[in-house]
């Protein structure tokens, strides 16, 4: 960083202006030698003065060394060295920072390659250490992610890197930070933004999660079937302790199939005599009431096609020619 040098400049502009007048002065009143000799020590007071003039911003620390020993820290605003005497080697911004780092071509623990990019995010707490303790705080930051990145990925594995990354941010966010704490840097989080793999694993991958799709889908049929047949087993015993309720679902049936559909019913004679049905009072009666709908349904102009009678056949007994 490089310090506010609106400040210094201004100093010297107007030290230098109020010389120059005075020494313009004595120029007119024939005093040139006295003019030369202001006007020279007018210059040099500016050199010095805005050479010791420093202004840091809000955000800034400034390491002063005093014949190369580290002398305070200086800022933010305005403050004042001596110059030829102390130097500022840095400016120390003390914002949250960030660096982008990364591992490419790195193993995971199962040997699969993987590039990994991710972003650090970290403050100088304690400047002097970061200009004393380390020669390039910036460049040993990086390097310090990265490693820790590689070491990471080495030690998980994929599935793992894929499914947490908040916990490998978090597992790397401790390692960085204890390796920066002595350089007077504080790690605030670590982001990994993006795990690339090999684009044939990325196809192996991708069947292999639509092979376990297809499995849930297949355990899902199953229960359902077995839901489906618990339920009919329970109708079964009602039906078996309640015969006039079988001999009304199968009434229901059987209505419901002359009543929708254009066929040929055949009705073992057998069935019809349980149901009932078995006289031909109990057939007309029938017939009456699908006639009815069909009547019925006339009126309204709506077509109705021909929906046969049941035929009975008597015990065991099939159709032979045409009904």
């Amino acid at each position: 960083m490089r310090s506010n040098g609106s400040v210094p400049a201004l100093i010297f502009i107007v030290i230098l202006a109020v010389g120059g007048i005075f020494a313009f002065a004595l120029h007119a009143a024939g005093q040139d030698y006295a003019a030369f000799l202001i006007f020279g020590l007018t210059l040099f007071v500016a050199v010095v003065a805005s050479s010791a003039t420093r202004v840091a911003d809000q955000w800034s620390k400034a390491v002063v060394l005093r014949l190369g020993k580290f002398r305070a820290l200086r800022g933010p605003g305005l403050f004042f060295i001596i110059p030829l005497i102390d130097t500022i080697p840095y400016w120390i911004d003390t914002r949250v920072l960030t660096s982008s780092f990364k591992a490419e071509k790195t193993l995971t623990k199962d040997t699969v390659p993987v590039d990994v990019d991710a972003v650090l995010f970290w403050k100088i707490f304690d400047p002097q250490k970061a200009a004393l303790a380390v020669a390039d705080y910036q460049s040993a930051i990086g390097w310090a992610s990265q490693t820790a990145l590689r070491d990471v990925i080495g030690k998980t594995m994929l599935s793992d890197m894929l499914e947490g990354r908040d916990k490998i941010s978090a597992v790397l966010q401790t390692i960085i930070d204890a390796r920066t704490q002595p350089w007077g840097i504080s790690v605030q989080s670590v982001e990994v933004k993006d795990v690339l793999i090999p684009a044939s694993l990325e196809d192996a991958m991708s069947m292999q999660a639509q092979a376990e799709r297809e499995r849930q889908a297949r355990v899902i049929l199953g229960e359902s079937e077995l839901q489906v047949a618990l339920s009919f087993g329970e109708a079964a015993k009602t039906y078996a302790n309640n015969p006039v309720a079988l001999h009304l679902r199968a009434m229901n049936m059987l209505y419901e199939g002359l009543k929708q559909n254009s066929t040929i019913v055949i009705v073992p004679s057998s069935a019809i005599e349980t149901m009932q049905l078995g006289g031909l009072t109990g057939l007309t009666a029938l017939t009456m009431g699908i006639g009815q709908d069909k009547a019925l349904a006339a009126t309204n102009n709506q077509p109705q096609m021909n929906t046969p009678l049941p035929v009975t056949l008597p015990n065991g007994a099939a159709p032979d020619g045409h009904i």
